[in-house]
């Protein structure tokens, strides 16, 4: 049991969930009618969640191989910061997850799907890898972009592709929903790249990881965070006004103010002096994440 739980926490639970529900979310846009959500379209969405879930604890995995006396100091309870996992296991989960992906993304001869892992794989590797050239987080902005590329644009693209092309086996065309999501989610990854940080200023300061936090300061990092959602969700009601569909309108205009208020009472409330209180403002945002793509396929 406490080997189990110790790869739970390897995995990085939330990232897991946000890639389920991101492809999940992105696999319901392409449906017109309820008529397409047939059993070929579940083994569709299956072919695109398991190899992209197992790409998911590849990369999480390699930054903590990577990352382990930082994550003594910023991550203690993470398995090879506190000994629960060895490297030589935590290599060999790294190791599979990465063959079992790949391998799944050839055989489910998915071109959207393999793109994708190829691209999370090179992205994940030069964001971790500690080589010259690489170790892409040293680098705020490169960081970002990374986060950013993955999150926000390959899994909406491949994904809504690998549907609608290869599973409905529909003419290729983007719809207000993708593009909107897209625009939203790099205002929302970009948010993610620069909070995930605040909570581990302190470790990124002493092994010389330069980001935002360590450069700008976490309360002035925290509230451009706070701030580029605002500006998200007020984009997002915008675009609810113009749909020309009621219950589109009344779901977005209303998810989203929702949403911006339920932040604004949480932002008000977070204690910047405590990690504990600046990490649970992180995992809050996480769950606004997992929020909007569920509003995401309302917008029509």
């Amino acid at each position: 049991m406490q080997q189990l739980n110790a790869f739970y926490h390897f995995c990085r639970p939330h990232t897991v969930i946000g890639t389920v529900i991101g492809i999940t979310s992105v696999s319901l846009l392409p449906v017109e009618t309820i008529t397409e959500l047939t059993p070929r379209f579940a083994m569709g969405l299956l072919k695109a969640l398991v190899p992209s879930v197992l790409m998911n604890i590849y990369i999480v995995g390699l930054n903590q191989l990577y990352d382990v006396k930082i994550d003594k100091v910023n991550k203690p309870n993470l398995p090879l910061a506190s000994g629960d996992f060895s490297m030589k296991t935590g290599k060999a989960i790294v190791f599979t997850s990465l063959s079992m992906s790949l391998a799944m993304g050839i055989l489910f001869q998915s071109p959207p799907v393999f793109t994708s892992l190829l691209v999370g794989f090179l992205l994940g590797s030069v964001y971790s890898i500690d080589h010259p050239l690489l170790r892409w987080k040293r680098h705020p902005f490169l960081a970002a972009s990374c986060i950013l590329i993955v999150r926000a644009i390959v899994i909406q693209f491949a994904y809504y592709k690998h549907i609608q092309k290869y599973v409905l086996c529909k003419p290729a065309m983007f719809t207000s929903s993708l593009i909107f999501g897209v625009a939203f989610m790099c205002f929302f990854s970009a948010v993610i790249a620069l909070f995930k940080d605040i909570p581990d200023v302190d470790g990124d300061r002493i092994f010389g990881i330069q980001s935002f936090s360590v450069s700008l300061g976490p309360k002035r990092v925290f509230w451009l965070c706070v701030k580029m959602m605002f500006l998200a969700y007020g984009a997002a009601v915008a675009v609810g006004a113009y749909s020309s569909l009621l219950p589109s309108k009344l779901i977005t205009i209303l998810g989203h103010c929702t949403l911006a208020s339920v932040l604004w009472l949480k932002a008000r409330s977070v204690d910047l002096t405590s990690k504990a209180s600046i990490t649970s403002f992180y995992m809050f945002i996480w769950k606004l994440f997992y929020a909007e793509y569920f509003l995401i396929p309302f917008v029509r």
